[in-house]
């Protein structure tokens, strides 16, 4: 948690929690919006937002098959170096499936580019709208993997936000000199940078993370290997940057948080360093949030809005001591006052 500014010492803008994870999971905008502001000393979801508006970071399909925050100077070389393996997810059902071959998704491509092109953001339903006027409905999950696509092929990427919806636009126009790197120096950027960002973790974590081989991890690690430190526990290597670990959990002392924030879908091996205890069933999670007091899982989390009002509620896998409590009442409060809300937390 400290490694990832989850507790103290918080960063100061957005673009810097981004920049330490390198890439942050958000397929949900809302929820993953304040997995950044949380890390942050002054949480403003309005700078996020102006952040993506201006194209200094973009939301878009990289690592895995889903969406996550990156800097727009990471962008081009992370998809160089993941998607080629995130393709073999997308690529089966747009044949298979919907029957495109080679020459229509030329045509797709060509229409979608198009449609996005002179500075143009539509949202996904204008964009439908504006492809079955060109002759081509697609499907609702067909332009979704079709858009994912041209997504990982560095075509596409967000457009900013508006009114809370995600737009598109042609990434050589959102980012016209994207840095790149040769793969080498990438698998060493990747994991110096997911180490420091995310350990103590380990290369099977990293390899699910970003969609590797460990046969990959491992040649990044070597590369990276005098910028991190690592130590063995349980039969397994966990790296992390330099410098000891802190003698005490941090603050704040509890998150509300989705089930798909970096503290939990930034690793598969190891993520469970937040159940000690064992009280969570393994496997598919059941739940879309988690409450956390001193870095370790007591509960599963809803979260609602009324008109004046942010609900939490919890789930409790075991009795919660009133200090917890406390620590729960208090993130409730830190959540509303981003959103000019009342926190409330009820407790099943």
């Amino acid at each position: 948690m400290t490694s990832q500014h989850a507790v103290g010492p918080l960063l100061g803008d957005a673009e810097s929690v981004v920049d330490s994870l390198l890439a942050v999971q958000a397929e949900n905008p809302a929820q993953s919006a304040w997995a950044v502001v949380s890390r942050t000393s002054t949480p403003d979801l309005s700078e996020l937002a102006a952040l993506l508006d201006s194209g200094q970071l973009i939301r878009t399909h990289v690592l895995r098959p889903t969406w996550h925050y990156v800097r727009a100077d990471d962008a081009a070389w992370l998809l160089e170096l993941t998607a080629p393996r995130v393709r073999r997810v997308t690529e089966p059902p747009l044949r298979e499936v919907y029957g495109m071959d080679a020459s229509a998704l030329d045509s797709a491509t060509a229409l979608v580019l198009g449609a996005v092109s002179g500075g143009r953001r539509p949202t996904r339903p204008e964009l439908a709208d504006e492809l079955a006027q060109r002759g081509f409905e697609p499907s609702g999950q067909q332009l979704m993997i079709l858009l994912a696509r041209l997504e990982l092929d560095l075509l596409i990427c967000s457009g900013g936000p508006r009114d809370g919806e995600h737009t598109y636009a042609r990434f050589d126009e959102r980012i016209p000199n994207p840095r790149r790197l040769d793969r080498a120096d990438a698998l060493g950027e990747l994991a110096r940078r997911y180490f420091t960002g995310h350990g103590p973790a380990t290369e099977r974590d990293l390899a699910y993370w970003a969609t590797l081989t460990l046969g990959d991890v491992r040649r990044g690690l070597e590369a990276a290997r005098d910028h991190l430190d690592s130590f063995e526990h349980d039969g397994r290597t966990f790296w992390h940057a330099p410098g000891d670990p802190p003698d005490a959990p941090g603050e704040p002392g509890a998150h509300l948080l989705q089930i798909l924030d970096e503290l939990y879908r930034g690793y598969q091996d190891s993520r469970m360093v937040l159940d000690v205890a064992g009280l969570l069933r393994r496997g598919r999670e059941a739940t879309a949030g988690m409450a956390l007091v001193d870095a370790q899982i007591v509960a599963t989390m809803r979260r609602r809005l009324t008109s004046d009002r942010v609900i939490f509620s919890l789930g409790p896998y075991r009795a919660l001591r009133r200090r917890e409590l406390d620590e729960l009442r208090r993130a409730a409060a830190r959540y509303g006052d981003v959103l000019g809300l009342e926190g409330v937390l009820e407790v099943a």
